[in-house]
């Protein structure tokens, strides 16, 4: 008994410490975000710095629905209850961090394109995805029946994700749009995916997209353990009124 305690004890300690290191990392790259020289890229200059906070934001949306897939994929091998929670709950992340992209680039597209909104084959893609994620969430919520939901979910869960690398990835590039990287971009396929940084930006950027991911490892691991104890505290509640 006391070894498993003492196991627990430092398991305890490890996540304290990591938690308290994945904060100082992101806090950090906030700091460096702002301060760090990018050099000069054309037609966006010190507007640029928004490719710390955004693009990692679609990054971490793309990982989560991903994630929400892979769960859903072991809901229907398993029907085990507990890979619907964890999809449900990435799928919960990537719909936060989907809307922070389309806000971020909402406001970036206002002082760099003159309006928030420009209907950008960019901009309108990421809002059909909040669409289809909407979606997800408007369907658990019409069904009563826990089997069912979670059956349903996951089978939406990945329909839904085969959209994603459509919209993210091919879409925007295929149509002429205002967005760097857009068809017809003079920059070719934009300083982001080329590559075509100042030094300190690149290494900046791939410590974001770092810190990002982590992030979401840790509000993922958060928010699916807070959903299973929730559903065994109420199996147990359940279980003693039975009795």
């Amino acid at each position: 008994m006391k070894i498993n305690d003492d196991k627990k004890h430092r398991a305890k300690n490890l996540m304290l410490i990591w938690k308290i290191l994945l904060g100082l990392y992101i806090a950090i790259i906030t700091v460096l975000a702002f301060v760090i020289p990018i050099g000069f890229i054309p037609g966006l200059g010190e507007r640029a710095r928004i490719i710390f906070l955004h693009v990692p934001s679609a990054w971490l949306s793309v990982i989560a629905f991903f994630v929400s897939m892979i769960y859903g994929i072991r809901y229907l091998r398993t029907r085990n209850i507990f890979e619907d929670v964890k999809s449900a709950s990435s799928a919960e992340i990537g719909f936060l961090f989907c809307l922070i992209t389309t806000v971020t680039g909402a406001i970036w597209a206002k002082f760099n394109w003159g309006s928030f909104w420009n209907w950008d084959p960019r901009q309108t893609s990421i809002f059909v995805l909040l669409l289809i994620y909407g979606a997800y969430f408007v369907l658990r919520s019409a069904i009563e029946i826990e089997e069912r939901k979670a059956t349903l979910s996951a089978v939406y869960s990945i329909i839904a994700f085969v959209t994603v690398p459509f919209f993210i990835f091919i879409m925007p590039r295929m149509m002429p749009g205002l967005h760097p990287g857009s068809k017809g971009d003079p920059e070719g396929a934009g300083p982001v995916l080329t590559f075509k940084m100042d030094p300190n930006m690149r290494i900046l950027f791939f410590a974001s997209l770092i810190g990002f991911t982590l992030l979401y490892l840790w509000i993922f691991k958060l928010r699916s353990k807070t959903e299973v104890l929730k559903i065994k505290i109420e199996n147990k509640l359940y279980q003693e009124v039975q009795n």
